[in-house]
């Protein structure tokens, strides 16, 4: 089966990164000569970049960026990745991730391999990594409260100054075990490699099928993390007054209050991350994680 051609490419960049405004300029002339529309958001701030290189980009609201492109060039690094995951899913608009620093574990890509990375990509020629993906509800006296999903993790942990919580957790309605600690990390592949890694997690193949499920600074120390299957519905209650607040990959913060549950599940949708041809995932976290050195 053929692939479909790339006719339009949106861009989303880093606030506040200096280099951004030429390398969109570079980007765009050089799409154009390849009948190839570059498409911005808003937060590029069209106007300063036209100002600046004579490049006028034309832009589209985040949230319809996915339905207008056939490919996402995201300028920034992990972060930006991350909320870009929730904007495009819906469409499963295929991402390449620029770092402006070293390699990340999304954004795989070094600025001077953008250009060739982009042209494997208009040839046909280049890999998508299927990422999975995990919905989170907040559920207060059978009311729920808010959805999203997350590409990394979905933490529960309490605030700065309380006390260890308890948090009642289930598998597919199966108690597993009241987690007595400074919170608990749902963790996908993906995000193995991120605050499930800090906290002792192991790090988990993107392709795998499953969940870390990962207490963070246990009270018990037989208390250790559980990789389970990732079409498991798994509840977390918690159970004591603390101030404890709900993080969904890091950038949506929600407090929660006593017997709030909290329900994680695989999303029906996925990431779709452009993968380079000339590095694996192993490369990737020898350089990250120096192992080795």
């Amino acid at each position: 089966m053929s692939t479909p051609r790339i006719k339009r490419i949106g861009v989303i960049v880093k606030p506040n990164q200096p280099e951004a405004t030429r390398t969109i300029c570079h980007l765009a002339q050089w799409l154009a000569e390849r009948n190839v529309e570059l498409i911005g958001c808003p937060e590029i701030d069209r106007q300063r970049v036209e100002a600046e290189t004579g490049c006028a980009i034309p832009t589209v609201e985040r949230p319809k960026l996915a339905e207008a492109v056939d490919l996402i060039v995201v300028l920034g690094g992990d972060g930006t990745m991350l909320s870009v995951a929730r904007v495009v899913v819906e469409r499963e608009t295929p991402v390449l991730g620029v770092n402006y620093g070293r390699l990340g574990y999304l954004a795989e890509f070094r600025t001077e391999e953008m250009l060739v990375a982009i042209e494997t990509v208009l040839q046909g020629r280049y890999k998508l990594d299927r990422r999975v993906m995990l919905e989170a509800e907040l559920v207060r006296k059978g009311q729920m409260l808010a959805r999203d999903r997350v590409l990394n993790d979905v933490v529960i942990s309490k605030a700065a100054l309380a006390r260890i919580i308890e948090i009642e957790t289930r598998l597919n309605g199966q108690f597993v075990n009241s987690f007595r600690a400074d919170g608990l990390i749902v963790s996908t592949p993906t995000g193995s490699t991120a605050y499930n890694l800090s906290a002792g997690g192991p790090i988990v193949y993107p392709s795998m099928s499953a969940v870390v499920i990962t207490p963070i600074c246990p009270h018990t120390l037989s208390n250790r993390p559980i990789v389970v299957p990732d079409d498991a519905l798994i509840e977390l209650t918690l159970k004591t007054r603390e101030e404890v607040v709900l993080t969904l990959d890091g950038q949506i913060g929600l407090p929660l209050e006593v017997d709030d549950v909290v329900r994680v599940q695989k999303s029906r949708v996925a990431f779709n991350l452009v993968q380079p041809t000339n590095r694996n995932y192993f490369d990737v976290l020898r350089d990250k994680l120096s192992w080795g050195r």
